[in-house]
């Protein structure tokens, strides 16, 4: 309900202007410089009908003042009366001054409410940018050691032996927690001997691993709520994010990969490659059908030296050309080939360097 007893709002133009400071029309001004020019007095006789309502404007701006006695007007000087003006102007500055140090209490008690109506949910969906490789991964463990349901990791790439070594040891205690663990990696895992391991030990504890040879972005998805994405082109920022619809378009981004991703058996390659040698691997996979660059990218190896093996190979199994050499090898054992006596090859030139 309204006070009736409150005074009623000044409007904010009534408050900066200060009483008794009119401004002067032109006529006004006009009429005054008249006034003086004729010795600063003017007898109402002399004043025409036209003039009347400038005259009447000098009178209320106190520039003219009235002689009854002698039916005229007399001029003031304008300094007098912006020395006037000029007091009453800091006197109503102090007032407002004054004034101004009560507004808040006076409206506390509405601001108060207002901000308590106005303020954004609790738990309203945030993104957090966060600086620094060290702080995005303390910040992901912590957030993997608080996960009830579901992991999901997008990882292009190679991973530092050291990081899969960090994260198994918190992967581990989820998956036996009973939580669900999907990971995404690029065909250069296969050759990878710290990822390989990190894939056999959490799918021999329920996790699947897959593969998918095209480019995709480092992403993490916690329990279906918060995501992990890279915010720069080296993932030294990283940005985690809450919002229901971005995380929800990164799990169709990421459940649409998965169904296109190739399943691996990485117990088996985890014990091939404790015997295999390199050469060992590429005919493997060239008796599967996958050409040079195709060996190349799954190994994470240059196509130099992939073509290297290859030429090794031939001369081994006198094949002439590179179907030759798979139809051999895929006809010869499902075991990857015998060890071959190999000299180091160069990663650039396939060359050997010895």
């Amino acid at each position: 309900m309204s006070d009736a007893t409150a005074d009623p709002p000044v409007p904010a133009d009534d408050l900066l202007a200060p009483a008794g400071a009119p401004e002067l029309d032109p006529a006004a001004r006009a009429l005054y410089l008249a006034v003086l020019r004729g010795g600063g007095r003017l007898a109402d006789h002399e004043i025409p009908e036209a003039e009347r309502p400038a005259l009447h404007h000098l009178v209320e701006a106190g520039l003219l003042i009235p002689q009854a006695h002698a039916a005229a007007y007399v001029a003031v000087s304008p300094r007098a009366l912006t020395v006037r003006l000029g007091a009453e102007m800091r006197a109503q500055a102090v007032r407002l001054l004054v004034e101004s140090e009560s507004v808040n209490d006076r409206y506390g008690d509405l601001i108060r409410a207002y901000d308590r109506v106005a303020a954004p949910p609790a738990g309203r969906p945030v993104a957090d940018w966060v600086h620094g490789l060290e702080n995005i991964q303390k910040r992901i463990s912590q957030l993997v050691s608080e996960l009830r349901n579901e992991l999901i990791t997008v990882q292009p790439g190679h991973r530092p032996p050291e990081l899969l070594e960090s994260a198994l040891a918190q992967d581990l205690p989820f998956l036996r927690r009973g939580g669900t663990l999907r990971t995404i990696y690029q065909p250069c895992a296969l050759s990878a001997p710290a990822t390989v391991c990190y894939a056999a030990e959490v799918t021999k504890h329920g996790g699947c691993v897959r593969i998918l040879d095209e480019p995709f972005q480092r992403t993490f998805i916690l329990d279906r709520s918060i995501a992990v994405i890279p915010a720069v082109e080296d993932s030294s920022t990283a940005v985690f994010v809450e919002d229901p619809a971005v995380v929800a378009h990164l799990l169709r981004v990421f459940e649409r990969d998965w169904e296109r991703a190739e399943s691996v058996r990485w117990a088996q390659i985890r014990i091939a490659e404790r015997s295999a040698p390199v050469a060992g691997r590429v005919g493997a996979l060239l008796a599967q059908g996958l050409t040079q660059q195709g060996v190349a990218r799954r190994l994470g190896i240059s196509e130099r030296t992939v073509a290297g093996h290859i030429a090794r190979l031939r001369n081994r199994y006198g094949a002439r050309t590179l179907f030759q050499l798979g139809w051999l090898m895929r006809g010869s054992s499902d075991e990857p080939p015998p060890a071959l006596d190999e000299e180091p090859l160069d990663e650039e030139s396939g060359e050997s360097t010895r």
